[in-house]
């Protein structure tokens, strides 16, 4: 490269702002022989000409389109190439990322739904579902309730993921532990024998589709079942007495893990 003045070419900060593209971009092109400029000063700074600032313009257009520099290379150095071919092929690439970006998008949706709502349905799905006793303005108080804490995130998380085939399994399940629940109470199955802890299990179990359920969160589960006049009624509805056997299989679990179903708190 022959030495010249700086008048004679454009600098490497100057180029960087003519092109919108950092110095440090510019060097790497020039390391990696992409783009080299063809003359240096006498101090030996590197200067580009009309000509290297055509080749940098392309280089910038190929890249923002989101081709990587060695196919830049290839287009604009091998011959052999078919440029139409090598742009149709990035336009396909293109449009799975577009695809991809959609879904995130909609699985964003559904999640920033799912915090503030709790369940992704409809208000006919949740009916049609969860039978016609059920309010569809329950997730919202519950959201209201429960909104700042860590198991409404977990059940929202949870949620999001759901479709209506996924919920009506859920609550099929529900359904199932709650008739054995009764029958077993009915048949008089003691709190604390291995039938009554099964089930104790298979309701933490259960719960684990919404959030994780502690026996310590479990046993304050038992005490609402018993003492809210929603809770109680429901469970009442199903065998007369069930909401106070329930949390005495309950309690009487808990003492067999070591808890104190007294002392108990939500952690």
């Amino acid at each position: 490269m022959p030495d010249v003045t700086d008048a004679d070419g454009l600098t490497v900060g100057q180029v960087a702002s003519r092109l919108g593209v950092t110095v440090r971009a510019l060097h790497h092109w020039d390391e990696i022989a992409l783009a080299r400029p063809s003359l240096r000063t006498a101090a030996g700074y590197r200067l580009y000409t009309t000509g290297d600032l055509e080749r940098l313009h392309r280089i910038v257009v190929y890249r923002e389109i989101g081709l990587g520099l060695e196919a830049i290379r290839a287009i604009l150095d091998d011959p052999t190439v078919d440029v139409p071919d090598a742009l149709r092929a990035q336009r396909a690439g293109v449009a799975e990322r577009i695809d991809r970006l959609q879904q995130l998008s909609a699985g964003l949706d559904r999640m920033i739904d799912a915090h503030e709502r709790g369940l992704v349905l409809t208000a006919e799905q949740q009916t049609a579902i969860f039978g016609p006793r059920w309010d569809p303005d329950w997730p919202a108080q519950a959201r209201q309730r429960y909104g700042d804490t860590a198991q409404w995130r977990h059940y929202a998380e949870r949620s999001a993921s759901r479709g209506p085939e996924e919920w009506r399994a859920i609550a099929d399940v529900v359904v199932g532990f709650e008739r054995a629940l009764g029958d077993a109470m009915e048949a008089g199955v003691a709190p604390g024998s291995p039938e009554a802890d099964r089930l104790v299990e298979w309701h933490r179990e259960i719960f684990a589709s919404y959030f994780p359920l502690t026996r310590q969160m479990q046993v304050c589960l038992g005490r609402k079942c018993e003492a809210d006049p929603g809770f109680a009624a429901h469970y009442d509805g199903i065998r007369a007495g069930l909401a106070t056997w329930f949390r005495q299989i309950i309690d009487a679990s808990a003492r067999a893990h070591g808890i104190d179903p007294d002392t108990a708190t939500w952690q």
